[in-house]
């Protein structure tokens, strides 16, 4: 894995090994490993089949799909608790055909007692172990974990949901795995609404750190050690996605966000043809590619500069290797050829998926990237207050050449800059827009607390942090407030009054560094924080690619503290937007 220092994968893979592997195997024999879909795409995300056979694991196979029978050897089932899972379970141990000759048994979580009781007297002979290892959530990334359930939005934000309350229990469950895997038991705090008078969400990110609390204190009580274990100094912050509805609707340029917001990038895959070359080629970004991880958070501009540097190196080191051509520098020459030509195809990829940004980027999208700024930010870029916003946008609403979810973004950053607009003003807009049948997904908003007609009481803005000395791009000034809340959270400097502590949460943060006399004394240095404090992040109704860069900007400049951030599943706005017109159908 390319990531340098803290890396949630690994410690998601540790546990694996310790709890599943190391717990059922016995030396020199191999077993086979059955996955369903969701422990296939949780295994998948922290570790590779060459890792697995180290392992002692002859063969991963699909709980799901007809299998031969393999009578002689035993079977690892890592599975989700489920009715389908169990049941599939079962057949394999039927009497008359047994597929294995043992099963050891590990669920992500906990097995409901039917359940359980069915497994005990169908095949409980056949079956050496049975253990539930507490880990049902996927690392996305080295410091952002998601649930991989997408469907939670509408369950969460629907007026016309019927099992809301089903699904907060599920995610506070799946938080408290994440906290044990981490071996944390944090202090649990939420953004408290303020001044809203129309509240469709009813907090819930206060019911649903209440319930993570219960759970936290549950799983702790009831761990093998039998020691209940008591707060640690890390934090879990607990957030509701109308906290910031900017980012998630906005045109990001740096490299990772611009590429996934435009092309059609799907399950991490980049699919892409080379020039002069009618065969199409595809590309997986992920962190095991030490080039896609330095390049992914940086500005498109930058990046444009960094390849062409970095192909300019392989070059030198192709002439290099020329020259008199004895036996030996041939071997050599053969040797670093498969490495070579790897590296090449690397920097060609990520050229080409830099070039289709900038092909989107070039136009239309340039354009609305400053007035988006501007409606943003609430100043242009020589910081001067934006006076007549309408004027703004009405230029990209009246162009046919602009296609409705542009025009909407465009609309729903006006509506945020001036915090809630007029009905009969909404009206003209969208008339103006021509985008009559996608009225839905403006007003939806409301069913996430964000005010998109004004009302005799204006919710609140947040009070955000100058940072116009950071700013490097006039098309990139805006920041996320994420970044503001993990910063201040780790200085200490949340309110309490905005940011309540649940009952029976330490509020004893040490954010900043500074340690007590009970802790011993710690070195600042980035390697011996890793294993120190922690800021978990989980945002209720998905996560912005912005979002998951600040992690690691905040993480890097703190000398004190990893910030870990996840949610129910990852965004990008042609996502939100789907998901937004769905929420009264």
């Amino acid at each position: 894995m390319a990531t340098a220092g803290y890396s949630l994968k690994i410690v998601v893979w540790q546990k694996i090994k310790n709890l599943i592997l190391d717990d059922c195997m016995e030396e020199g024999e191999w077993k086979i490993l059955i996955l369903d879909h969701y422990t296939t795409k949780l295994l998948s995300s922290c570790c590779k089949m060459s890792t697995l056979m180290s392992e002692k694991i002859s063969v991963v196979e699909d709980l799901h799909k007809n299998r031969e029978p393999v009578p002689n050897m035993k079977a690892i089932y890592f599975i989700t608790p489920t009715e389908k899972s169990i049941e599939a379970l079962i057949n394999d141990f039927r009497k008359k055909n047994q597929k294995y000759k043992a099963a050891y048994v590990y669920f992500t979580d906990y097995c409901p007692d039917n359940l359980f009781s069915q497994l005990k007297t169908t095949c409980s002979k056949s079956i050496k172990r049975c253990k539930e290892v507490n880990l049902s959530f996927l690392s996305h990334e080295s410091q952002v974990f998601t649930f991989d359930i997408p469907g939670a939005f509408y369950s969460i934000y629907s007026p016309d949901s019927k099992d809301k309350n089903d699904i907060m229990d599920m995610m506070a469950e799946k938080i408290a795995t994440v906290c044990a895997i981490l071996d944390e038991n944090p202090g649990v705090r939420y953004r408290k609404e303020h001044g809203n008078d129309y509240s469709f969400t009813g907090n819930n990110a206060e019911y649903l750190a209440h319930l993570t609390e219960e759970k936290l204190a549950n799983h702790y009580k009831l761990a093998e050690e039998c020691n209940i274990k008591g707060k640690t100094q890390s934090q879990l912050l607990i957030i509701d996605r109308g906290f910031d509805p900017i980012s998630s609707i906005l045109h990001e340029l740096t490299f990772q966000a611009m590429a996934y917001d435009l092309l059609a990038i799907e399950n991490n895959i980049y699919r892409y043809e080379i020039k002069n070359d009618s065969s199409s080629r595809e590309a997986l970004l992920d962190e095991d590619d030490a080039l896609w991880v330095n390049l992914r958070h940086l500005h498109i501009a930058d990046v444009g500069d960094k390849i062409p540097k970095l192909v300019k190196e392989l070059a030198k080191s192709s002439k290099a290797a020329e020259g008199k051509v004895t036996a030996s520098s041939l071997s050599q020459m053969m040797k670093k050829l498969p490495a070579f030509r790897k590296q090449k195809a690397k920097q060609t990829t990520y050229l080409t998926l830099a070039e289709d940004c900038m092909k989107h980027f070039n136009g239309i999208v340039k354009k609305m990237c400053k007035a988006e700024q501007d409606l943003a930010v609430g100043t242009d870029a020589q910081s001067q207050k934006i006076k007549d916003p309408m004027r703004i946008i009405l230029p990209f609403l009246l162009d046919k050449s602009i296609g409705d979810y542009d025009k909407l973004r465009i609309i729903l950053l006006y509506i945020f800059h001036v915090n809630g607009t007029t009905e009969e003003n909404l009206g003209k807009l969208i008339q103006h827009g021509k985008i009559a049948e996608n009225r839905d997904i403006i007003e939806n908003w409301k069913f996430l607390d964000v005010p998109i007609l004004s009302s005799g009481t204006q919710q609140r803005k947040p009070v955000r942090k100058d940072r116009s000395a950071e700013e490097s791009y006039d098309l990139s000034r805006w920041t996320p407030i994420i970044k503001d809340i993990m910063e201040d959270s780790i200085a200490n400097k949340l309110d309490a009054h905005d940011w309540p502590h649940c009952s029976g949460c330490s509020a004893a943060w040490n954010g900043s560094g500074a340690v007590s006399a009970r802790q011993g004394n710690k070195s600042n240095l980035p390697d011996d924080r890793r294993g120190g404090l922690k800021l978990i992040i989980f945002i209720i109704g998905g996560i912005t690619y912005s979002e998951m860069r600040c992690a690691y900007e905040v993480s890097k400049a703190s000398k004190c503290c990893e910030v870990i951030i996840g949610s129910t599943h990852i965004l990008t706005p042609t996502r939100l937007l789907d998901d937004l017109k769905k929420l009264n159908k």
